[in-house]
């Protein structure tokens, strides 16, 4: 199980560092926004690269800052249930969750997710727009966000497994200290 933490652990900062990525890439977004509405009606003259250079920068927002929800434990749960439940119940919810949903259905949309990548970074795709650009630094999001979501739940299953034998001490509103 020592392994197992270890390798949750980095996860952890994994998901820390892609959450600080995906942070920057709003900054970006934000700023390219800004400086592209001023360009657009102060100079009277727009791109459409600068306006697809925003949702690739979203789309990294969402797919690569994922995992460091997940960590956090901030991702979206219906709580009508979960937050009234008490001792050990949340981590066997969440357990029973991480291995019936969440692991199979990332595990899928990046194995889906990865050739529409490589196709898109082997052809060369472009936008269709005039201006547009190159199609496979926004698809590699895909792939990469749904890989590193399943990466995190199985870290997030490790530590709520080590939670349940008294191995790791929960961060969560269901916390307890390790003797």
């Amino acid at each position: 199980m020592t392994a197992l933490l270890k390798f949750a652990r980095f996860m952890d900062w994994l998901s820390d560092r892609f959450g600080t990525l995906a942070s920057w890439a709003v900054f970006l977004a934000a700023m390219i926004c800004a400086g592209n509405a001023f360009i657009r009606y102060g100079f009277d003259w727009s791109s459409n690269g600068l306006i697809e250079i925003q949702w690739y920068m979203f789309a990294w927002v969402v797919m690569v800052g994922a995992p460091y929800v997940l960590k956090v434990n901030e991702h979206v749960r219906v709580d009508l249930i979960y937050g009234k439940l008490k001792g050990n119940a949340p981590v066997y919810v969440d357990i029973f969750g991480f291995i019936v949903f969440l692991m199979p259905i990332m595990g899928y949309l990046a194995w889906l997710s990865f050739p529409y990548f490589m196709n898109t970074l082997v052809s060369g795709e472009m936008s269709q727009n005039a201006g547009g650009l190159i199609r496979w630094p926004a698809t590699l999001a895909l792939p990469l966000g749904f890989a590193l979501v399943w990466l995190q739940g199985l870290a997030e299953l490790i530590k709520r497994i080590g939670y349940l034998t008294g191995q790791y001490a929960m961060d969560t509103h269901y916390e307890k200290p390790l003797q």
